[in-house]
Parts: C-alpha cells; sequence; structure tokens
C-alpha cells in the first residue's frame, strides 16, 4: 500500500526526473551566460575619458629644446645637416674660419683688418671641412664598446694623437704656404706652432668631446661642434699671427747687420 501525499504534492520521482531535465539547460546557461546581451553585438565599446594632463604629470623639456631662436635655429641647422651634410659643413668651415680670422686679427692689435689673411683662412677652411667632417663621422660610428666610459675615454686619445696633430700641421703649414713662405719655413712655422697647440688641444678638447658626447643629442652635435669651433679657430689665428710677427721681427734683425754692411 502506497502511502498518502499531501494535496498539490508531486511523487519523488516527477521530482527527481524534472531535476535531471533542468540540470543541462542551467549548465548552458552558465557557459554562454552572455547570450542574452547579443542585441549589442557589433557596437563599438564605448569611449574612455582620457585624463586631461596637469603641471604636476607634464614631462619638462630639455633645456636645449626652451630657448627660443636658439633653438628655432639650431633645429633648422640640423635638419639642414640631415639633408645635405657635405653642403652644410662647408659654408658652416666658412662661416667659422671667418669669424675666427677676423677676431684673431681684431685682439690686441689696432691694425686694419688685412683681407688676405681672411682670404686665406677661407681656403684653408674651405678645404678641410669634409675631411674633417667624414673623420668625425668615423669617431662615432667607431669605437664604441659595452662600457661607455671606455669608448669615451678611446675616442679622446685617438682624437688627440691622431687628428690634433694632423689637423695643426695641415693649419700652420697652408697658412704659411700660401703667404709665400719657402719650404724651409714652412717647416719651421710648424715646428714651433703645432706643439704649443697641441698641449693647448690636450687641454681643451678632451672635456669638449666629453660633454657632447655624453650630453648633447646626435642631432646637434654638429652645431654644437661649430659654435666651439669659432674659439678654437680664433686661438690658432691668433697663434698663427703670433708665430708670423715672430718671424717677421727675426727676419727684420737678420737684414740690419746685412744693411749695415751695406752701406
Amino acid at each position: 500500500m502506497r502511502p498518502l501525499l499531501a494535496q498539490g504534492t508531486l511523487p519523488l520521482r516527477s521530482v527527481t526526473l524534472r531535476a535531471y531535465s533542468r540540470a543541462p539547460l542551467q549548465r548552458a546557461w552558465r557557459s554562454h551566460p552572455r547570450r542574452h546581451q547579443s542585441s549589442n553585438h557589433g557596437k563599438p565599446p564605448p569611449e574612455t575619458e582620457q585624463p586631461i594632463p596637469v603641471p604636476n604629470t607634464v614631462g619638462q623639456l630639455p633645456l636645449w629644446q626652451r630657448l627660443g631662436p636658439l633653438t628655432t635655429l639650431a633645429t633648422a641647422y640640423a635638419r639642414a645637416q640631415r639633408r645635405r651634410p657635405w653642403t652644410t659643413q662647408f659654408f658652416s668651415a666658412l662661416v667659422i674660419y671667418c669669424i675666427s680670422d677676423i677676431s684673431a686679427q681684431s685682439i690686441g692689435s689696432d691694425d686694419p683688418l688685412d683681407p688676405k689673411r681672411t682670404a686665406r683662412s677661407l681656403v684653408i677652411g674651405g678645404v678641410a671641412a669634409i675631411p674633417s667632417y667624414l673623420w668625425f663621422n668615423f669617431l662615432s660610428h667607431n669605437f664604441n664598446y659595452s662600457s661607455r666610459l671606455l669608448s669615451l675615454g678611446t675616442k679622446i686619445v685617438v682624437s688627440q694623437f691622431v687628428f690634433a696633430p694632423t689637423f695643426n700641421s695641415y693649419f700652420f703649414g697652408m697658412q704659411a704656404l700660401l703667404s709665400g713662405c719657402t719650404p724651409a719655413e714652412v717647416v719651421e712655422r710648424i715646428v714651433n706652432t703645432v706643439p704649443t697647440s697641441w698641449v693647448s688641444s690636450c687641454r681643451f678638447w678632451p672635456i669638449v668631446t666629453a660633454f657632447s658626447f655624453t650630453f648633447v643629442p646626435v642631432e646637434h652635435r654638429s652645431v654644437f661642434s661649430a659654435v666651439i669651433a669659432i674659439g678654437w679657430q680664433t686661438y690658432l689665428a691668433l697663434l698663427n699671427r703670433r708665430a708670423e710677427e715672430k718671424a717677421a721681427a727675426e727676419a727684420g734683425t737678420l737684414d740690419k747687420p746685412k744693411a749695415i754692411e751695406a752701406a
């Protein structure tokens, strides 16, 4: 005899069957919980609000980008350097050597400017412009080691022992040659000026080179070197003028006994 059930109560077997029949539907719904949102399919996600920069989060520009007209001029020079490097270097050398020679003639002298000396400096600077550019380009792409300090030290040593004496000998030798000196006088001019200029170069250019390769960006190194070169070429031109005055004084001293003997 079966037990009597309360009115409205389902048999245990029916409840069990209904529970098993609902289980697959529940698992299917849990595996795809967002199917009911199919109406939003294909719509772009809502745009997120971008934060507004405030002074505390905006990075400060480097110093060379905050110099106003100087920054504009340096940027234009760097752009011309990238487009036409040889042409830019050639005309830059003419400007540098012209300013340097005029400055050297004006320092400690009341004599009028000698245009022939300035013309000689322009010739010397124009001839040396491209070789100097190729040398420093070679120096930038070589002697690069894992140690930054070793790379910088090697570049400085190579530059001081290879480029500096070679360029200084060319500069003073060409100055003497273009002014009409004999080969013996050219050699004498080199001997009297290159050692002094090389010692001064060792005191000056290593600091400039280290600063340039450490702090100055690649695109601004050429204009930085050009500005520094104005002062250096002024020193060389001044040293050459003193050598010329010394040679002229010695020549005048030697000519005096000859004039006395002739009288």
